[in-house]
């Protein structure tokens, strides 16, 4: 069986009640802090391929890291933006939308927390 995984920050409700959900199915998750231990610019890239969305659809606009380092950003083509997007999210990971959960090729981002259980 595939392993359940969750990109979680305690600190986020949403985290919080989506990683409550999988538990409540019985299942323990792998779970990645991934403030403290920030994903690479391939697992970022690998996490995207299983959303099946673009590094864009998973920014936090909200955050004064966007602000400072994305809103900026010169008009630049798809593919070099998502590039640049993905690399800032290793050197500012609060960037990435919260929480995200793997289950083999696939993955969701828990906004909300039910949406996890398209997964499972």
């Amino acid at each position: 069986m595939d392993e359940v995984t969750i990109y979680h920050n305690p600190r986020c409700s949403k985290s919080r009640q989506t990683l409550a959900l999988i538990r409540e199915r019985g299942i323990e998750p792998t779970i990645v802090l991934y403030l403290d231990n920030v994903p690479s610019q391939s697992e970022i890239k690998e996490l995207l391929a299983k959303l099946g969305l673009g590094a864009r659809d998973i920014l936090r606009t909200g955050e004064a890291d966007y602000k400072a380092h994305i809103a900026p950003l010169p008009t630049l083509d798809d593919a070099t933006l998502d590039d640049v997007i993905i690399a800032l999210m290793t050197h500012y990971p609060k960037l990435i939308e919260r929480p995200i959960v793997t289950y083999g090729d696939k993955a969701v981002i828990g906004r909300p927390p039910e949406a996890v259980l398209t997964l499972l």
